[in-house]
């Protein structure tokens, strides 16, 4: 130990010095090395728009820990970084930055607005990227991507046009969920869905040709407009004479079918539904079966378009209230009834979400989920938790078709041209020169970009350079784990899946590792509504990044949420000065030692029973590892370093530190050497930085990042040496027990007789007297065959008694036990009084009156244990 440690433990001078290093260095560059198994983690990669929350700092600590384990295993570990263009979210953030400063993006050419999109993506990716580094993420990043760079760019085009080449890529007007904030398509999976208080009304359509009226429920009176026909169940007795009519369509005034069909439920509402089959899923469903004709009424802004006759360019909501008032005058609004229901939202903008019949790009998912299901089914995919395999299946079973196409500007253009004069649609890379079909030159590209899950579904593979077989493709693909949010199974963990057993017949990754969410003390999600949103820089700040990273690890299981506490991250920063300071205590007491060469026949007790315990914890620590158990595996070295090695081992070994050239000095220093070298290594994917920055103190290594993880040695294991030690460690305990109990000031020692069980006790324990008389603070221990006054200890090795005549302050005991004695009495005329009442004797049941007698019983031996410490006081 050449080097010096600073006196303080300052995470804030060292870790910004640390990272640079490790990055001069190049210890964080993947290489192609067929001598070595490859080791692949792809980053989920964050979006663009903003900077890195909570949840973005467990995802990455958890890789980070992974990485870091394989790469001192020998792997040839590849963490390859990158970003997501994150095509609406993106492109809302723009268009609100240009609003304030004046600009709409109505008013700019799409280049124009390109332009600042991108201006937007290199700010807010380096951004990100710094940040990622502040957390110590050990990533390639000179393999860093971006989902629209022109490698992934072409690849999006080339599965573009292999689906679209095979049929499963197909143009067509089917019902999707459209967004008129952001005005563009969604997905189903991006549709949340919240209560919402709102009006449930009755209307009237009259039986054409009849007096007769049938009644209807609905929430959105302004979709009427739209309505092609009424359902009537066939079942409903109700309505039998009604069969085959037609009624008349109010204010409208025209006349649609009343179609039989079991989506009407006779049991709810009136039994007659009205059916929009432009503007409902079920409705649309609905049409599909009678042939019904599908009539949009909306226009993309969410206003009336001309459908609505005197309505048009109404908002849907002012449309809705105009109606209403309009129904009521011709007498045919039965009633409203206040409803609390389910609504769609978009879950980027909160934009209650219109279904609508539009034409757009779509994927056919029948033939792609197929073999994704058989992956799983065929174990060559595994969740961790294995629970989520089934919400992985669930999303595959009777899957719909992918809507692709996004009405926005920011994201990758879909590569479709079609020919102004014939409609010929090309699918192709590059901009034809003209039309195949008919020569023409009026040639446009479509407008739309596609879904941002679209090309973030090659991610795993796209990163690595497919579709051109590269080196890094040959090597790190199939890539080895995935780790990411349960909240995102079907966004991207279904879509990378079907995509890469598409494009490459392998699953792209053998485990997916899912997390649960990073939630306040409170239990509840972080939000920027809620305010309860904590910046993982700041506490990166404040308590550096090793007890950030630490706190969201420890406790934590695979796929369970997790509160933060501010609490438990200082409680990793004091972990972290524990190790800090131990490290300092045996540089002080190493100076002038040389102690590298070690007889280990010279081990004392208490250094075998270290170096054991080390030897049980490596296959521990691994195992859990290996089992993506992070907080067992950190829980178990915190454990270790800190219980075992700094609170028990060190206080073991400091009377022999103070034997100035002795063997037995040397031997303490070399095992505390090596038990902390090796304890640094299996903290080091936890806690990188002050495990580095210690590791290069106390050894002559390069970094402990490329040092190799620890194995156990046989010359570790020894016999029937912890029980002996957690004997001795139960004894010392005991007696800081009693000190405590008794008030005996740490100043004052204790007297202690020892009562050998037999030679053999006696022997053992030998091993243990210097150790003891330090440890249990006392000033003799005699031994001795008498039995004397004073509190007995039982142990294996004999019976200890400490005589604490004139230790302790008896009146000030007397008046403690006193209270207790008045404590006991009361507890015990309760029971006693419960007991004796036949009400409640005769009404509880056996098992709780039982209970009761043991309480009873229980207070009775505590009030006789301490009447009579109160009467040896007296």
């Amino acid at each position: 130990m050449r080097k010096e440690l600073e006196t303080k433990y300052n995470p804030k001078e060292m870790e910004d010095r640390i990272y640079k290093d490790w990055a001069d260095h190049d210890y964080f560059h993947a290489k192609v090395d067929q001598n070595k198994e490859p080791f692949t983690i792809v980053i989920p990669p964050p979006n663009v728009t903003g900077q890195l929350h909570m949840g973005h700092a467990l995802d990455e600590t958890l890789q980070d820990i992974l990485i870091r384990t394989k790469r001192m295993q020998g792997y040839s570990t590849l963490w390859l970084p990158g970003t997501d263009h994150a095509s609406i979210s993106t492109e809302v953030k723009v268009v609100d930055k240009l609003l304030s400063e004046g600009i709409k993006k109505e008013d700019i050419t799409r280049e124009e607005f390109l332009k600042h999109a991108w201006q937007w993506k290199e700010t807010y990716e380096s951004r990100i990227l710094s940040q990622l580094k502040k957390l110590g993420s050990s990533c390639d990043w000179s393999r860093t991507r971006f989902t629209m760079d022109d490698g992934l760019n072409n690849a999006v085009l080339e599965f573009f046009i292999k689906l679209y080449d095979e049929g499963l890529i197909y143009r067509g007007k089917k019902l999707i969920n459209w967004c008129s904030k952001c005005k563009t398509t969604i997905s189903d999976a991006e549709v949340e869905y919240v209560e919402r208080e709102d009006k449930l009304y009755y209307i009237q359509y009259q039986v054409e040709g009849t007096n007769d009226f049938l009644t209807v429920a609905t929430t959105r009176p302004e979709t009427m407009f739209g309505d092609t026909a009424v359902a009537i169940n066939e079942e409903d007795e109700r309505y039998k004479k009604f069969h085959g009519k037609n009624v008349i369509l109010p204010i409208v005034n025209k006349t649609i079918p009343i179609v039989l069909d079991p989506h009407a439920d006779p049991e709810f509402g009136t039994g007659v539904v009205k059916i929009t089959p432009g503007h409902d899923p079920n409705d649309y469903e609905v049409g599909l079966r009678h042939n019904l004709s599908v009539v949009n009424v909306l226009n993309d802004d969410g206003t009336m378009n001309k459908e609505a006759g005197k309505y048009k360019d109404m908002d849907r909501y002012t449309c809705r209230k105009k109606v209403i008032e309009d129904l009521k005058k011709e007498a045919l609004l039965v009633k409203e009834e206040p409803i609390t229901h389910s609504v769609g939202v978009h879950d980027r903008c909160s934009d209650t979400v219109e279904p609508m019949v539009k034409l757009q790009w779509f994927v056919s998912m029948e033939k792609l989920a197929k073999p994704a299901f058989e992956v799983y089914e065929k174990e060559a995919l595994h969740f961790v938790p294995d629970r989520f395999g089934k919400i992985y299946t669930h999303w595959l079973t009777n899957i719909k078709d992918w809507c692709i196409s996004r009405q926005l500007w920011w994201g990758h253009r879909i590569p479709a041209y079609y020919c102004a004069d014939c409609d010929h649609i090309m699918v192709q890379k590059e901009k034809p020169t003209c039309c195949s079909k008919c020569g023409s030159k009026k040639v446009m590209q479509d407008e739309d970009v596609l879904d941002t899950w679209f090309s973030s579904a090659l991610w795993p593979f796209s990163t690595l350079g497919w579709p051109e077989e590269t080196e890094d493709y040959k090597y790190f693909f199939p890539t080895s784990v995935l780790v990411t949010g349960y909240d995102i199974i079907f966004f991207w963990v279904v879509r990378m899946v079907f995509s890469s057993l598409k494009m490459t017949g392998k699953s792209p990754f053998r485990d997916v590792l899912i997390h649960g969410l990073v939630r306040d003390p409170e239990g509840r999600k972080m939000s920027k509504s809620l305010g309860n949103g904590v910046d993982p820089l700041e506490i990166i700040d404040q308590y550096g990044a090793d007890a950030l990273r630490m706190s969201l690890v420890y406790g934590n299981a695979p796929g369970n949420d997790m509160r933060f506490y501010i609490e438990r991250v200082e409680t990793s920063r004091n972990f972290a000065n524990k190790i800090w300071n131990a490290t300092r205590f045996i540089m002080m007491n190493e100076e002038n030692v040389d102690y590298k060469k070690m007889d280990l026949t010279k081990l004392e007790l208490s250094d075998r029973w270290i170096l054991g315990k080390l030897n049980c914890l490596i296959p521990e620590v691994t195992a859990k590892i290996d089992a993506y158990e992070f907080g067992m595996a950190v829980e178990k070295i915190q454990s270790f370093l800190w219980d075992e090695y700094c609170d028990w081992y060190i206080e073991m070994v400091k009377p022999r530190l103070r034997e100035e050239g002795t063997d037995s000095k040397k031997v303490a220093l070399w095992t505390l050497d090596t038990v902390l070298e090796i304890g640094l290594k299996l903290l080091h994917p936890f806690m990188p930085f002050i495990t580095e920055e210690i590791f290069r103190t106390i050894t002559d290594e390069e970094s402990i990042m490329i040092s190799s993880w620890p194995e156990t040695r046989k010359a570790f294991e020894f016999d029937n040496v912890e029980e002996h030690v957690e004997e001795f460690k139960k004894i010392i305990t005991e007696i800081r027990n009693v000190r405590a109990v008794k008030n005996i000031p740490p100043s004052k020692k204790i007297h202690v007789l020892f009562l050998p069980e037999d030679k053999k006790g006696e022997e053992k324990f030998g091993d243990l007297e210097n150790m003891f008389i330090t440890l249990a603070n006392i000033d003799k221990l005699e031994k001795t065959e008498k039995e004397a006054e004073g509190i007995k200890i039982l142990s294996t090795f004999g019976n200890f008694i400490l005589l604490l005549e004139g230790l302790i302050d008896k009146k000030a005991e007397r008046v403690k036990l006193e209270k207790e004695l008045k404590r006991l009495e009361e507890e015990m005329k309760f029971e006693e009084s419960k007991l004796s009442n036949p009400g409640f004797t005769a009404k509880a049941p056996a098992k709780v009156i039982e209970e009761e007698k043991q309480k009873l019983a229980k207070y009775g031996e505590s009030y006789k244990k301490v009447k009579e410490e109160y009467e040896k006081l007296l």
